[in-house]
């Protein structure tokens, strides 16, 4: 570390501990050669990510934009807000624990499409709904028997069968 009074590198730490919100080292630094303290904030350098859209736009990942399109799907459905946030934790972790820089919408709406599997099946289906872009109610009929055969209530069952 430089000093910023004499410039010498030549430096020691008489004091590190966390900043009030845990997201940094505060360091108080003492010049070996001028004898002069000062403060170093160490942090982690966060890589942004980038989304790229189905029409190959590009824009910065929003955690709020994917809680309040996964809130959609999860209306009067229940599911606590902090399940979603969780979900999306999930997927923030995912996405920034790759490496990679950008991530696809559809990798994207796929991991939330498994995690809202896993816990609501209407709230699922109404996310596929607008995800994959239904075109009619064939699509949407297929879909479900999708759901249907993963959760083992196909026609063999007699539960719940849909189109038959």
């Amino acid at each position: 570390m430089k000093c910023p009074f004499c410039g010498s590198q030549k430096d020691r730490v008489t004091d590190t501990r966390p900043t009030e919100d845990d997201m940094a080292i505060r360091r108080r630094r003492e010049c070996l050669t001028c004898k002069r303290r000062y403060t170093t904030y160490e942090k982690i350098e966060e890589m942004p990510l980038v989304v790229i859209k189905r029409d190959g736009s590009r824009q910065a990942f929003d955690r709020e934009k994917l809680i309040q399109s996964i809130m959609k799907s999860c209306v009067k459905r229940p599911i606590s807000t902090s399940s979603i946030e969780a979900i999306v934790d999930h997927i923030e972790n995912e996405a920034f624990s790759s490496l990679k820089k950008e991530i696809s919408s559809e990798q994207i709406g796929e991991m939330v499409l498994a995690e809202l599997r896993k816990i609501d099946d209407v709230a699922y289906v109404r996310f596929a709904s607008v995800y994959r872009d239904f075109d009619d109610i064939d699509s949407f009929l297929r879909e479900l028997k999708k759901l249907q055969k993963k959760r083992g209530l196909g026609a063999d069952s007699g539960k719940g069968e849909i189109g038959g």
